[in-house]
């Protein structure tokens, strides 16, 4: 059985719907179990361990499909410019949690995948970065992931840590609904030239972490103790290299095409620092696939066709 935590949030929601479509039993937890709490955690991993499964959206008790043997960690203090003003809340949220986390995880004998950034690094790289490049955070936001990386692996051997970076989904607010609610209403935006990533789909996302999962479960047997994926960090977003300008001209473009943007806009360039925020951006944050594309064996796609196939979708949320 799978724990969710943080399974309302824009990348768990996505994560607990591959699981249902996956037949795969999953209990969940948001805000209602206090990461920061390891008393918390414990009692939950020990009231529902064996004893409750989760489906459909809704919590059965009394079928036992197995203990909890793997766990998702998608709960974050994610307000990088809030962070800056909170680095105690960012910190018990992003460093404690994940750390109160895997402790649970270890003590149940579960295996741990936790969802971190490209925010590690000082994005002032050319190439992109790979799993061994030293970590050097730029805010609070950076660092409290980055010390938060460092908990798990203190904490259990039988981790997978998920950097990725730009991240939008249907569930939530991500820069795609902010940018076609701003492009709807005015006649002009303005987007940063100036700082290089790639986008990733919540739903490409999503289903790395559940090939992982069943990779582990096809090669060991049921919830087996070992695993035919390496443990450790691994770097996922879609494939691509791009500025927030060029991200933005795309989704004006295909909101035109699927009708999801009816206002004629103008997408303009701008520099970081025409628009000042109290946190640090990353101006070069491409992460290097290299490593998770051998172990899953796996073709990412590129970012402008998986952005294509979210605007189409029905599942889009024009109103956000």
């Amino acid at each position: 059985m799978v724990w969710l935590i943080g399974c309302k949030g824009m990348l768990g929601s996505e994560i607990a719907r591959q699981l249902d479509d996956n037949s795969i039993p999953w209990v969940g937890t948001d805000t209602d179990v206090d990461i920061t709490d390891p008393l918390a955690l414990e009692a939950f991993a020990s009231s529902h361990d064996s004893t409750a499964t989760k489906t459909g959206g809704a919590v059965s008790k009394g079928k036992t499909h197995g203990k909890i043997k793997w766990v998702i960690n998608c709960a974050a203090f994610t307000d990088v410019n809030r962070a800056e003003s909170s680095e105690e809340l960012a910190t018990k949220l992003n460093e404690a949690g994940p750390r109160n986390i895997a402790r649970t995880a270890r003590q149940i004998g579960a295996k741990m995948i936790h969802i971190s950034t490209d925010y590690v690094f000082d994005g002032k790289g050319s190439e992109p970065y790979t799993e061994t490049t030293p970590k050097a955070p730029l805010g609070v936001y950076g660092k409290t992931k980055s010390l938060g990386e460092d908990s798990v692996q203190k904490e259990m051997t039988q981790y997978y840590i998920l950097r990725t970076a730009w991240l939008y989904g249907f569930d939530g607010k991500n820069f795609v609904y902010t940018m076609t609610k701003a492009m709807n209403s005015n006649p002009s935006v303005k987007v940063v030239n100036d700082q290089r990533g790639t986008p990733t789909c919540a739903i490409d996302l999503a289903g790395v972490i559940i090939k992982i999962i069943q990779t582990s479960e096809r090669a060991t047997g049921l919830f087996g103790k070992n695993s035919a994926i390496p443990y450790g960090i691994y770097h996922f977003t879609n494939m691509g290299d791009i500025t927030w300008f060029d991200f933005a001209k795309k989704i004006y473009e295909l909101g035109k095409k699927y009708e999801r943007i009816s206002n004629t806009c103008t997408v303009e360039p701008c520099a970081t620092s025409d628009y000042p925020t109290p946190a640090q951006r990353p101006a070069y944050s491409v992460l290097s696939k290299e490593k998770i594309q051998k172990a899953l064996k796996i073709k990412i796609p590129e970012w402008d066709e998986s952005l294509e196939k979210f605007i189409k979708s029905p599942r889009f949320k024009s109103e956000q």
